[in-house]
Parts: C-alpha cells; sequence; structure tokens
C-alpha cells in the first residue's frame, strides 16, 4: 500500500497543533503557579518576612533589668537598687577598627582625668582591657562597658559631643545596694555576675535558652546565687530593656535607635523585722565576748565563736529573725564579685549557718576540725518531745513514777554503759514533767529509750523506725521546706548506731538528744510545733510581693506542713515541765514562758566539745512567739544560749508585743533613738545550781 503524501501532510500538522496546544498548557499553568506564589509571598507571607528583614537589618541591644528591691516587715530597706551612668563602647566593624578605638581610648583618658572622680581615674591600658579588642570575653556585637558612676561633669559633656565619640554611648543601669548595718545578710544573699555563674549553676544553665529578647539574660548582669536574692531571682529581676539600632550589612549603625525602656522587678517585703533582727545578732555578739571570759565557771566557754538564732511566730511560721553571727558586711559583693582578701576574711561566714554547715574563723582545716560546726546534737532541747513520744507510745503514763539514783546502765555484763546526771545528781522519785524539769536521763534512757526498744516491733516498724516517724513528723531530719537554697535536713545518726552498735543504744542515745544533728531552723519550727500543740508551720520570709507601682502580686499565707494528734493530758504534761527548767537571764522577764535548756556533746578531735542549745515559747497560755539558740562550743545552754533568747523575746515584745501590745517603754530602753543601737549583753539574774539548770547529754564509761 503506497504512502499518501497528502495524508501524512494532515496528521503531522494534527500532532504539531496538539503539541502546540500542549506547551501553551504546560507553559500557562507554570505562570499559574508562579502568580499564586508571588500573591502568597506578597498578602500571606510578606509581613513576616518583612519583619526577618527588618530583623536582619537591625542590631537589639539589651539594657539590664532593674532589681526590685528587699525590705523588711515595716518598709525598711535592706537591699536596693540606685541607677547610675554608665559608659559602653561598640567596637564598629571595618578595617583598622583597633587604631580608632585606640585613638578613642586616649580620648577617654584624658576626659575621665580632667572630668570624672579622681577616685575612679582609668588608665588608658584599663580602658583598652575594658573595650576587649582580642574578642577574648566578648563578641564584636557586644557592648563594652568601660566605666560606671559617671560624674555630672562626665555625663553632661558626652551628651553635648556624642558626634564627636563614635561607638561610645551612656546608659543608666541598675547598682545594689545593702543596708550597711547587715541586716539578716546570709538570709538576704548576695549578687553574682551572669557569666560567672550561667555554667555550673544549674538554674542559670536553663536561662542559656532564652530567646525572649526581654528576658534573655545579659552577660555582665547580676543574679542572685544565695538567700532570698536567689530563692526570689524571677520575681526580683524584671525584664530588659532594649536599644534597636539600623545596622547595614556590615554592622554599621545607618540611623536613629529606638529604646523600649526595662522593667523593675517586683519588690519583697519581708517577715524579718530591722530592730528584732539587729537586737538578735548584737546580742549574740556581745554574749559571745562575755562567755568566753566569763569568771563564772558554769558560764565560761573559752572557745565559742559563733551562734545562731531563729525566732519564728508560732501560729504563722513567720520568721521575726535568723542570725548567723558573725556576719559581714553585704557590700563587699558590689559590682557582682568578691576580692580575694575579702574571700579570704569572710568566706567562713558567708554561708546561713542557721540551716546548713558553718565555721567559726578558723584558718586551717586541722583548727576546723577542732571544733564543732552549727549542725548540733538539740541535747536536752528533744527531752520534752522524748516524754511525749513515750506517753503517746503507752510506754507509761503521766501518773507513773520512775526512782531516779543519778544512773541508769545497759549492756553486756563487763561491757555496761552508764548514763548520769549532770555532776552525778540523783532526783528520787519522778514523773515525766519532773524529768523535762530536771533534765534527768536515766529518766529518758530507762522509761523512753530501752522501752521502746524492748517493746518491739508494731505493725512491721522496728522500734528505731517509730522513733524516727515521730522526729519528722517534729520537723528534725527533714526539711523545714522554707525554701531557702541549700538548706540540709540535718545528720540523723541512729538508724547507723543501730547497725554498728544496737538499736538498744541507738534508742536510749537518742532519747536524750544524741544520735542527730539539726540546724536552727529545725529546732525553732520544732519548738513552734511543741507551742502549738502539733502543727509544724512552714517558715515563710516574705510577707508580700508588689510590683514597682506598689500594686499587690502575693500576699502571705500560713501553711500547715503536717500535725499530729497527741492526747491534751499528755501536753500539759509537757507543758508543766517546760515551765518549771531553771535559766538564765529571764528572772525579770514578764511573761509565763516554757523552756527547755540541752548541752549536747561532741568528740572533736582530742576533745569533747560541750555545745549550748535553748528552746523556748511564750506566752506560756497564749504562744506568740518561739525561739531556737545554739552556740557551739558553748556550754551549758541554760548559760550560754538562754540570755541570747531572753533579748529576743524582749525585742519581739517591744515591737510587737507578746500580750497583742507594743511594749513602748521596753522599746526605749532596747532601741532608744537610733533603733537596734543599744543591745543588752544578755546577762542578768544570780547564779543557780547548774544541775537544775542544765544537764550534759553524755554517757560516761
Amino acid at each position: 500500500m503506497q504512502d499518501d503524501p497528502q495524508k501524512r501532510e494532515i496528521d503531522n500538522r494534527r500532532n504539531f497543533s496538539f503539541r502546540l496546544n500542549f506547551f501553551f498548557f504546560i507553559t500557562f499553568a507554570l505562570f499559574s503557579l508562579l502568580i499564586v506564589r508571588l500573591a502568597v509571598l506578597q498578602f500571606v507571607e510578606g509581613p513576616t518576612l518583612s519583619a526577618e528583614g527588618l530583623r536582619k537589618s537591625t542590631r537589639n541591644d539589651a539594657i539590664a533589668p532593674i532589681r526590685g528591691n528587699i525590705y523588711d516587715s515595716t518598709g525598711y530597706p535592706i537591699a536596693y537598687s540606685t541607677s547610675t551612668q554608665s559608659l559602653y563602647y561598640s567596637i564598629q566593624p571595618g578595617k583598622g577598627f583597633d587604631v580608632k578605638a585606640e585613638e578613642t581610648a586616649k580620648q577617654l583618658e584624658a576626659i575621665f582625668k580632667e572630668l570624672g572622680d579622681p577616685e575612679k581615674t582609668m588608665t588608658f591600658d584599663d580602658i583598652i582591657w575594658q573595650m576587649d579588642l582580642g574578642f577574648t570575653r566578648n563578641i564584636i556585637s557586644t557592648p563594652r562597658r568601660i566605666k560606671s558612676g559617671l560624674s555630672k561633669e562626665e555625663v553632661a559633656y558626652f551628651m553635648e559631643n556624642r558626634t564627636t565619640f563614635t561607638g561610645v554611648d551612656i546608659m543608666e543601669e541598675s547598682v545594689r545596694n545593702y543596708d550597711t548595718s547587715s541586716i539578716a545578710v546570709q538570709l538576704v544573699g548576695y549578687l553574682k555576675k551572669y557569666k560567672g555563674v550561667r555554667v555550673n549553676n544549674e538554674f542559670y544553665t536553663k536561662k542559656m535558652e532564652e530567646k525572649d529578647p526581654q528576658l534573655k539574660y545579659l552577660e555582665e548582669e547580676e543574679v542572685g546565687l544565695d538567700g532570698l536574692e536567689f530563692m526570689y531571682q524571677d520575681v526580683l529581676r524584671g525584664k530588659n530593656g532594649l536599644k534597636s539600632y539600623p545596622v547595614n550589612n556590615q554592622e554599621q549603625i545607618i540611623g536613629p535607635m529606638q529604646i523600649t525602656n526595662p522593667e523593675k522587678g517586683s519588690d519583697l517585703f519581708l517577715t524579718i523585722n530591722k530592730n528584732v533582727q539587729l537586737h538578735t545578732e548584737k546580742s549574740i555578739m556581745s554574749h559571745l565576748e562575755k562567755i568566753r571570759t566569763s569568771p563564772n565557771k558554769y558560764e565560761r566557754a573559752p572557745y565559742a565563736q559563733t551562734g545562731f538564732a531563729v525566732a519564728m511566730e508560732v501560729d504563722t511560721g513567720k520568721v521575726v529573725a535568723m542570725a548567723s553571727m558573725p556576719d559581714y558586711d553585704p557590700n563587699i559583693w558590689a559590682g557582682g564579685r568578691i576580692s580575694p582578701e575579702d574571700y579570704e576574711n569572710f568566706g567562713n561566714v558567708l554561708p546561713n549557718g542557721t540551716i546548713r554547715t558553718v565555721y567559726g574563723p578558723y584558718e586551717t582545716k586541722a583548727e576546723r576540725d577542732q571544733h564543732p560546726s552549727s549542725i548540733l546534737p538539740p541535747g536536752s532541747t528533744l527531752k520534752p518531745l522524748s516524754v511525749l513520744i513515750g506517753l503517746n507510745e503507752g510506754l507509761f503514763t503521766p501518773s507513773t513514777v520512775f526512782n531516779d539514783n543519778g544512773l541508769f546502765t545497759y549492756g553486756k555484763k563487763g561491757y555496761e554503759t552508764y548514763i548520769r546526771n549532770s555532776q552525778n545528781k540523783s532526783y528520787g522519785p519522778i514523773d515525766g514533767s519532773r524529768a523535762i524539769a530536771h533534765s534527768s536521763n536515766p529518766f529518758m534512757a530507762a522509761m523512753v529509750g530501752d522501752k521502746l526498744f524492748r517493746r518491739g516491733s508494731v505493725n512491721g516498724k522496728s522500734s528505731v523506725e517509730i522513733w524516727d516517724d515521730y522526729m519528722k513528723q517534729f520537723g528534725l531530719g527533714v526539711s523545714t521546706e522554707s525554701g531557702l537554697p541549700n538548706e540540709i535536713r540535718g545528720v540523723i545518726e541512729y538508724f547507723h548506731e543501730a547497725e554498728v552498735g544496737s538499736p538498744q543504744s541507738a534508742l536510749i542515745q537518742a532519747s536524750f538528744g544524741q544520735q542527730g544533728r539539726y540546724t536552727a531552723l529545725q529546732l525553732v519550727q520544732y519548738t513552734a510545733m511543741l507551742a502549738n500543740r502539733g502543727n509544724r508551720m512552714k517558715p515563710q520570709f516574705v510577707n508580700e510581693i508588689k510590683d514597682s507601682d506598689g500594686n499587690l502580686v502575693e500576699g502571705y499565707t500560713p501553711v500547715v506542713l503536717n500535725s499530729i494528734d497527741i492526747p491534751e493530758a499528755y501536753w500539759k504534761e509537757i507543758e508543766t515541765g517546760m515551765e518549771k527548767v531553771s535559766v538564765q537571764g529571764f528572772e525579770d522577764f514578764g511573761h509565763e514562758f516554757r523552756r527547755k535548756t540541752g548541752t549536747s556533746e561532741q568528740d572533736v578531735s582530742k576533745r569533747r566539745a560541750e555545745n549550748a542549745v535553748f528552746i523556748a515559747y511564750a506566752p506560756a497560755d497564749n504562744p506568740k512567739l518561739a525561739v531556737a539558740v545554739v552556740i557551739p562550743d558553748g556550754g551549758f545552754g541554760g548559760y550560754g544560749a538562754a540570755p541570747i533568747a531572753r533579748q529576743i523575746f524582749d525585742a519581739y515584745d517591744a515591737e510587737f508585743g507578746l500580750a497583742g501590745t507594743p511594749n513602748k517603754a521596753l522599746a526605749a530602753k532596747l532601741f532608744g533613738a537610733a533603733a537596734g543601737g543599744n543591745a543588752a549583753t544578755g546577762t542578768g539574774g544570780e547564779e543557780t545550781n547548774v544541775a537544775g539548770t542544765d544537764q550534759p547529754a553524755g554517757n560516761e564509761q
């Protein structure tokens, strides 16, 4: 069959037409997609892309936030921020930037010398170091702070000649100040540079992930590192301000800046009262000096170097005084760092000894090991709880009489351990309340520790576990839940003694205040629980949080951590005993009060240290305030610690009133014209027989 040329031509034209139409269709479709995409870019994604483009062409320099203030309960400023003018230098990228910077440094040196404070003079080398031209401390876009605390003349000069100094800016900054009278300094805490703590502190390490420019931490920013400054860091900090500059692709500023002012952080109003706190601090220091050189053999404590006290309201948990002495001037942290000289002089007193381990001002570890720390056995101050446990566990009753002949013995024959009273006193027939009043060690050992051991397990719990349950319910060996950073839970030793010695030995020694070491804050929480008959209150340090405009952000609510239900008759038994404890310093006290002295013992190096411990609450029938005082190496609690507690009660009575109304006459006597200016020495009363005052809680072989 022959090919028809005409037909073939028609087929070719038809195929060409199809291909041409298909090409135009594809082209039309592609152009349509392109038009749609352009529309999406312009109308949908346009604003976002525009903002991104603006961000890339804008440099945001953060302005450090203004930190909130910390006030005492009356509104007196303890820690506060003030403004200062600082000079910053921003490196201008480009060839020869270092030469230009050096020229600027020479000009600045001359101006600082002519117009600045002579005490703040900076040399050329000082300025160059601050400029960090080698980028060892900052990246190129970070403004360098050259000088803080500019004089008015310096500020005026730079403002008038701002066009002369390329890259130089004057910035208002916040500086932290602390009251020079050193009010509860370890509780308040201190600040350090963020760049120095961000790596080793988990809290600040997480802040490195922050993306919000107003919340992002700055390298040179000062942040809380201890105490309330750290505990309330997020509340106190505030928000960054921003200085925004339009820049070109070489990071050169090409237009006017825009400023977003920093936001001030919120203010803390503490439960700490300035007058009560300062009187507590001064009373501790004056009494330490007194007992180190006292001619009274019962009072003399030549090794006493440190003292710790906490006063807490019984029904609210508000801490009105917390003293860890000696203390220091917190302004040594000015600028967010401490000098090597100051650290060497004050390093031993920087931590808060009322919540963690602190030693006295000893230069070497060998010397330190010869003295006890701030975490002490409670000694005889535990005896009210010991009697309460014995009663509540049915080991004896309020009418049970024990014959105290001055000695209790336990252990295998030939290896006996002897428990005696102080000075080998014997008290004859006594019940639980009289055992507390006389501080009878044999009563506690025989009627509580030994009986609890011999009764054995109950409901699957060993006798040592039962003891431990009571300790923890009364806040001993557990967190006080105060929230303070680095607070320890104390040291529990009775479980270890039960393993390496015997459960009998552990319980007997624990019954009169050994086999556990606790903080002053734990002891005052325990004391308040005795006072309110079974409610463990959360210690609180902040009454209110207010924003920079004075609006209430957060108020105060008392928190009961746990409660224990014990019959009223048992409470009355220990209260009767606590009312009869002999003690120094309270002879003319105008209120009925309940108390317990203690002398805890510790073997340190080659000697046995005796620590003074004292707990009390007042008034007896309507308790308002609980106080705990511990004096390592302080000797008998009735002499070494009790007079300090008296001064704390007096200060509280003067400010708030133990009977409900402030005692103005007492306030004038204690504080005078300048509040807290005339702390008494903590003496008072005639000597009494130490056997009735206090019992060293130790074993004699």
